[in-house]
């Protein structure tokens, strides 16, 4: 995956988060159903922002960036902020 299609994967990731947030306000979805699918939504964007991070990093070591690989969920939200 390359970067234009990382950052179109994390505009409709964030598109499906507001529409979520909305229909949570208007109360067409209940508040567990909208933390369940927050929480798949929020660890699939994490993942897409360090594979971004990896895929630059690897450019900047010189290297392919098409090499970079996806990091698990397990992985990506146990690193430390």
């Amino acid at each position: 995956m390359d970067e234009k299609q990382i950052f179109d994967r994390i505009d409709v990731l964030v598109a499906e988060e507001h529409q979520l947030r909305t229909k949570r306000l208007q109360g067409a979805i209940d508040p567990e159903t909208e933390s369940a699918r927050l929480r798949d939504l929020e660890e699939t964007l994490d993942q897409c922002w360090d594979l971004l991070r990896r895929r630059r990093a690897l450019r900047d070591a010189g290297e392919n960036p098409d090499d970079a690989k996806a990091a698990d969920v397990a992985q990506v939200e146990g690193y430390l902020q």
